[in-house]
């Protein structure tokens, strides 16, 4: 076995529909992705932009469930980029794999056929962690998937906003005390939000928020029942189980 073989290790998502081969060190993919894809609605045909896709999962979740979509994933690391595309491969999901940085122009985008208002949806797990309050990973590529700026989200989200068609859907996960910068930054385009907040245990703080936003929106914004992850033995609760394991989705648009 080679040292580069060695450093990957291929794992089981959305209870074996999905295997994803991905760094042993650095960032790992987990639950937050399998939560975006499954809060995030899509039917056959759709142009799909997974931002800061990493190694894939998010976007080919929702691939494995959706067939027919048109699915880019778009990752500013070549080496994860890559994986991304071989991830793809390997499950037989239709997706092209773009090295790109979400900050980058519009000139930058429509070079990779992203141009302005020509996407349906937009999925997102940005860099979240505060980094006043998070102390930051050495490993460069952990630290850049998981720490923040300042103007992280806004640029994210401008981004989004900016090659998402007029009604185009923006679903995204993000800490759930940085509520208000999520907010702030969805004010300006941005409308028809649903707010999903999710909680590791019963009668905790919320530890994320999962939110649709439509451009151009104009719907007054919908507070949700949050999603309990774990019961009180600290374990998945079934209907948890069932959206990790591709059984269940999360329905953040209004019925």
């Amino acid at each position: 076995m080679t040292e580069a073989a060695a450093d990957i290790t291929e794992d089981a998502f959305l209870g074996g529909q999905l295997l994803l081969k991905q760094k042993r060190s650095g960032h790992r993919a987990g639950h937050d992705a399998i939560l975006l894809a499954a809060a995030t609605e899509a039917r056959g045909g759709d142009r799909v932009v997974d931002l800061g896709a990493g190694i894939g999962t998010a976007g080919l979740a929702l691939g494995r469930r959706v067939t027919g979509i048109k699915l880019s994933l778009v990752e500013i690391d070549p080496e994860l980029a890559a994986l991304a595309r071989a991830n793809a491969a390997a499950n037989a999901i239709s997706a092209e794999a773009i090295v790109l940085d979400v900050t980058d122009d519009a000139q930058a985008f429509a070079a990779h056929g992203l141009v302005s208002d020509g996407v349906d949806i937009v999925m997102m797990n940005p860099p979240f962690n505060d980094p006043a309050r998070h102390r930051g990973s050495p490993d460069q590529a952990r630290h850049t998937a998981h720490v923040a700026t300042e103007e992280t989200l806004h640029a994210w989200v401008h981004a989004a906003r900016r090659i998402l068609r007029s009604n185009g859907v923006l679903t995204l996960i993000w800490r759930a005390d940085g509520i208000a910068e999520v907010l702030a930054a969805l004010s300006r385009g941005f409308g028809s939000l649903s707010i999903l907040p999710v909680h590791g245990e019963a009668g905790r703080p919320a530890i994320r928020v999962l939110v649709r936003a439509v451009k151009g929106g104009r719907a007054p914004t919908r507070l949700l029942p949050g999603l309990v992850l774990n019961d009180e033995s600290r374990v998945p609760k079934k209907e948890v189980r069932n959206i990790l394991e591709g059984r269940a989705v999360l329905q953040l648009a209004e019925p």
